[in-house]
């Protein structure tokens, strides 16, 4: 039976922003916010595989939190971009409270000067032995897409961090790196930015980095795994 916590964090849900923000009402029952067939999700499956990367699944959030947990060695250095799918499997909520892991994230968090905050994102919470994030799509060929605006995400995923844990829901599996960008602009950054309406007050989000995970880097085998859930989860 999992213990995964309730998720504190639901009134930011893809969901919860529709009922709140008309700007993104044309998001609505959109294809992106439903789980993959079978087929797809297989071949997504299969796909990431054969371009290196370790790939676990999950069926559902409550198998994906369990999941997670054996992931992450007790002891290792742990940070998290911003993710509404880890708060949604109950991740977030989990690492907030007594762990076996070294949460740089809360040591990120309890420094309340924006510029030394940064500063800190920049050095420590890009370079820990495990850097957990979602990802904005998934291909059928096997890459991976996913953008910010700081650039905090991509750096630690791109090379910072000594492991990284991809949790991904089947609704982000796209054709190919062409639906991925589109999935990313037409979809993703839309609500984020009813996110950044809801908790910052700002009047929305843009885009300054976008990243392609084409394979598995050959210099660090194993480095990204994919923790690939049978379920729509996030945005």
């Amino acid at each position: 039976m999992s213990t995964r916590p309730a998720n504190s964090y639901a009134h930011t849900t893809l969901e919860a922003l529709l009922k709140t923000d008309e700007k993104i009402a044309h998001l609505k029952d959109g294809a992106y916010s439903k789980a993959a067939s079978p087929e797809r999700f297989e071949s997504a499956r299969a796909a990431l595989e054969s371009k290196g990367f370790k790939v676990t699944v999950a069926q559902n959030r409550d198998e994906a939190f369990e999941t997670l947990k054996t992931l992450i060695p007790d002891g290792a250095s742990l940070n998290v971009a911003h993710s509404t799918t880890l708060e949604e499997i109950g991740f977030i909520d989990y690492i907030i409270g007594e762990t076996p892991y070294n949460n740089v994230r809360s040591t990120i968090l309890a420094e309340k000067d924006l510029a030394k905050q940064a500063e800190l994102r920049r050095t420590i919470g890009t370079t820990v032995d495990y850097f957990l994030t979602s990802m904005a799509a998934v291909t059928e060929t096997g890459a991976m897409a996913h953008g910010d605006l700081s650039g905090s995400k991509v750096g630690g995923v791109a090379y910072g961090a000594k492991n990284v844990i991809v949790v991904v829901g089947s609704n982000k599996i796209v054709k190919d790196v062409n639906e991925a960008y589109q999935r990313t602009v037409e979809w993703c950054i839309p609500a984020a930015g009813a996110f950044s309406r809801e908790v910052f007050k700002a009047p929305g989000t843009s885009m300054s980095h976008y990243e392609l995970l084409l394979q598995q880097n050959p210099f660090a085998p194993g480095r990204i795994q994919v923790l690939l859930v049978n379920e729509a989860l996030g945005f």
